[in-house]
């Protein structure tokens, strides 16, 4: 996938004002450790993950996306009546049906020729959706599109916790429900673009190439679905997970680096999906990546599904940690499994 002139206009984050920190979700499993002789501190020791937020009451992902849907829409030069294209890119969604996206559009209160759709990757769908909008922007069938996505990982944590505590569960069973733990919250919005509507010196991510790999065989280690009412279940074989997810992404880094023409060496920034120590420190080994560039918001995050990608590229620019001029890796992977990289560089 090569563009030419799509770019990432301007991005927008919401941090959840709740902090959960690990500390407090192993004191709510002290029981199941003391019965099971777990070592307290192992979640956090493992993981790397301090915390994670999350909404103080209960809030549907069409909410929180609008509300990074609004905050994009203040920053953006990109005028409302230039947005054709409304997508929802995010894991959680208020029902099969209507499209969540449904919901955001009447939230945010878009013209009614806005086209909208939900597009559904796991932890990929942002991306996925990055790529679809650009692809329509440069064959000008759309003008410009908004991308939005709200995760509340609250629910999957409030199940798991409870089915944790069953008397059933043992140091094996546990195991699959480990993932859960250290599920966030979010919400991300961007607005995708034409950079010829733009003034030379605007601010944007400029999308270079993008490329993708699936392994569908790997499509039963990570599987999640609704527990009735409003909570949500997964389990995860995380060792075997973890091995798939890093060859699959060897391959598809390979693959970028043709489609680029830049090496590991040419990258001044990385952004990976955002899944834990384990997961970043392997994966930046296989790619034989400096983990000096590489820009994380786990530790105060934990993974947040389909926002934790775009969140950390926005928190990385808006920092000062990518700088006008300096090329970045998109490293994105999704339970299924699929992974999705892009080339891009900050133009400021």
């Amino acid at each position: 996938m090569q563009f030419r002139t799509a770019c990432i206009e301007s991005l927008a984050t919401v941090y959840p004002p709740e902090e959960v920190t690990s500390a407090e979700i192993e004191a709510r499993l002290a029981p199941v450790y003391e019965r099971l002789r777990l070592p307290s501190g192992r979640l956090e020791l493992m993981t790397g993950i301090r915390a994670r937020r999350f909404w103080p009451h209960p809030i549907r992902p069409s909410e929180a996306a609008a509300e990074a849907g609004r905050a994009v829409l203040r920053k953006t030069s990109v005028s409302v009546e230039e947005i054709d294209l409304l997508l929802h890119c995010g894991v959680c969604r208020d029902r099969l049906e209507p499209a969540t996206a449904a919901y955001v559009h009447g939230l945010l209160g878009l013209a009614p020729t806005v086209q909208i759709a939900d597009v559904s990757n796991a932890c990929l769908g942002f991306l996925n959706g990055i790529v679809l909008a650009a692809s329509m922007v440069e064959a000008g069938v759309i003008r410009s599109a908004l991308l939005v996505s709200g995760e509340n990982g609250r629910p999957l944590l409030e199940q798991t916790l409870q089915t944790l505590a069953g008397p059933e569960i043992t140091r094996k069973t546990f195991k699959p429900y480990f993932a859960n733990l250290t599920i966030g919250a979010g919400a991300v919005a961007a607005v995708v673009t034409s950079s010829t509507r733009l003034r030379k010196d605007q601010p944007r991510v400029e999308l270079r190439a993008g490329v993708v790999r699936t392994d569908s065989a790997a499509n039963v280690l990570c599987e999640g679905d609704t527990s009735g009412g409003d909570g949500l279940e997964m389990m995860t074989e995380a060792e075997a997970l973890l091995e798939a997810g890093i060859r699959l992404a060897g391959d598809t880094w390979q693959d970028l680096r043709a489609a680029t023409g830049w090496g590991a060496a040419d990258y001044d920034r990385v952004v990976c999906h955002q899944v834990g120590r384990a997961h970043q420190r392997q994966l930046l080994e296989a790619l034989a990546v400096d983990p000096a560039k590489d820009f994380v918001t786990y530790p105060e995050m934990g993974n947040v599904g389909s926002v934790s990608l775009p969140f950390t590229l926005a928190e990385a620019i808006a920092g000062g940690a990518v700088k006008p001029g300096q090329r970045v890796a998109l490293l994105g992977i999704g339970s299924g499994l699929s992974s999705l990289m892009m080339g891009v560089r900050y133009v400021a």
